[in-house]
């Protein structure tokens, strides 16, 4: 969840679009070619999310989160809140996995545990965690959607109707003036498209990643739908 206190979501955007000019400039932020493109390990990590008998694995799924964030820091200053926020939570999950990997070794332990201890709920519980890593993947998987079906959409209008379709229903104010704020420093979408490709095929590796991932998605929120932990809000 993001908490902004107005001061700060000021200062926030104040660095951030002085950064996102320096990096334009930098030759740091021109990432060398890859093998693939930068989706191919989340699609290798996909095959493995779900176990034999169809149940979502702990260690897998967050794993495949992971992989997510290189794709983000390429977009520079623009998805700062979603890298924090997705960070944030797989961490929160990934130190409960660690403290018993046998126990938690399949995601919904996590929740079921907290329902029985009336935790759930708690700001700082895995439920939390999972309900908005889920969430984050959500817009990433309809952006990812947007730069697909609609190539002639700028990178901004892209991410605006991704928010619009997921997150923002979920947030406050504050969060949503801030996040809104963000992502209007999103890159040039070429540029973008230029850097992640690799070697790959960048919209097949997207489409494939959309509809394998999407899924998965849906599972976690329809299993917390069914014990009433799908409509938590930003507080």
């Amino acid at each position: 969840m993001y908490k902004q206190e107005p001061f700060k979501e000021k200062q926030f955007i104040s660095f951030s679009i002085e950064r996102a000019k320096s990096e334009e400039s930098d030759p740091k932020f021109c990432f060398e070619k890859m093998e693939g493109s930068v989706f191919t390990p989340c699609l290798e990590g996909l095959k493995h999310v779900k176990s034999e008998h169809g149940e979502m694995l702990s260690k897998p799924f967050l794993d495949v989160c992971k992989t997510i964030l290189p794709v983000l820091d390429k977009f520079g200053p623009a998805m700062t809140l979603v890298k924090a926020d997705i960070g944030g939570n797989i961490s929160r999950l990934e130190k409960n996995y660690l403290s018993d990997p046998n126990k938690y070794k399949y995601l919904y332990t996590f929740v079921q545990g907290e329902i029985e201890s009336k935790t759930a709920k708690g700001s700082s519980s895995c439920t939390n965690g999972l309900l908005w890593l889920t969430r984050a993947m959500d817009f990433l998987v309809e952006l990812f959607r947007n730069l697909v079906a609609h190539q002639d959409w700028s990178m901004s209008q892209a991410c605006g109707d991704s928010y619009q379709k997921t997150l923002k229903k979920w947030h406050g104010w504050i969060a949503s003036s801030s996040f809104t704020m963000a992502l209007k420093l999103a890159p040039d979408r070429k540029k973008f498209i230029d850097v992640i490709s690799g070697s790959g095929d960048i919209y097949t590796d997207m489409a494939s990643f959309c509809s394998e991932f999407g899924p998965l998605l849906q599972y976690n929120h329809k299993f917390l739908a069914s014990v009433r932990m799908d409509d938590m809000k930003a507080s």
